[in-house]
């Protein structure tokens, strides 16, 4: 027994979808393209992560799928939201309503003065909900995230890790049906990384809410059920991780080349390097699988000094 498909099905419609999607910025003298031509699928109730090395794009997509920026080109849908044609009134009511989000810097989460009750009210005060509604529902929530007795501590009076998890509580206070995290343990130790991360887990096998994490560390493979690699502004490889429940209970790691609805797969760097392929390459399909050669393949009779 597998634990979730990591693929969405025929009938079942993702809830992140992105097709051939474009950011570029423009200033008076340069342009940067930081997506080019992206493609990805979430569904409903995931819980997985994005990674790539800095420049990568995956920073800018997470914006995007926030509501904090908007593409350039292509087709970027949340549930039933378009994102590339939202008004900015249409967004605001976004990110108020179906979008939590986790910040690297617990700065930029938590409000110093208040406690941590008082930061989970916040929002939904924000959206008219009642005092004592919003003391229930944030006392909740602590409870969720395993910090029902330091209700009454302000942000300087806990741990990074205790921090994250009031910022995880103030992200899911209006109940939204996605949840963001930008590095979210990226400033902390391996051990209270793991706690955090137990909190996801439990927030997302109990209520459902949709987890997408961007972080630069590999090592979150263990930790989420789908790894999808960026490079170039591009999603390059996923990982996909099986959990057997039955007899032989066990765990195993399925790394996959990704390709988009244009055909384009990206082949790993090393690969390239390693068959000295550079601008072409010559591409077969052989007894039921696809080779990829070098355009000018090396005589084999010739020293390997002269090879390409």
């Amino acid at each position: 027994m597998v634990n979730q498909p990591n693929s969405t099905s025929a009938d079942e419609a993702p809830y992140i979808y992105c097709e051939d999607l474009f950011k570029i910025y423009k200033s008076e003298e340069l342009e940067v393209v930081a997506l080019r031509g992206l493609d990805l699928s979430v569904r409903s109730g995931e819980m997985m992560a994005i990674v790539g090395a800095s420049g990568s794009g995956k920073s800018t997509l997470l914006n995007i799928l926030a509501g904090l920026d908007q593409p350039s080109a292509g087709r970027v849908t949340v549930g039933t939201r378009d994102l590339l044609t939202a008004t900015d009134e249409d967004l605001v009511d976004y990110r108020r309503s179906e979008v939590g989000f986790v910040w690297q810097q617990t700065g930029r989460n938590l409000i110093p003065y208040l406690t941590a009750v008082q930061n989970i009210e916040v929002p939904m005060i924000l959206e008219g909900r009642s005092l004592s509604a919003a003391r229930e529902r944030a006392g909740h929530l602590l409870n969720a995230v395993g910090l029902a007795e330091k209700r009454d501590r302000k942000p300087t009076e806990l741990s990074g890790g205790e921090q994250q998890r009031v910022a995880i509580g103030v992200a899911l206070a209006n109940d939204p049906p996605l949840l963001l995290a930008d590095e979210p343990t990226g400033e902390l130790d391996s051990a209270t990384a793991d706690e955090v991360f137990q909190v996801f887990r439990h927030l997302n096998a109990d209520t459902g809410v949709t987890i997408v994490v961007v972080t630069h560390d590999r090592e979150i493979t263990a930790r989420v059920d789908r790894v999808v690699a960026m490079r170039d502004g591009r999603t390059s490889t996923e990982l996909v991780r099986h959990v057997q429940f039955s007899r032989g209970a066990g765990e195993t790691i399925e790394e996959f080349a990704v390709v988009d609805h244009s055909g384009r797969l990206q082949i790993p760097r090393e690969y390239l390097d390693q068959l000295g392929i550079e601008r072409r390459a010559r591409v077969d399909y052989v007894d039921g699988h696809v080779e990829v050669r070098p355009e000018h393949e090396p005589d084999q009779d010739e020293p390997p000094w002269k090879r390409r």
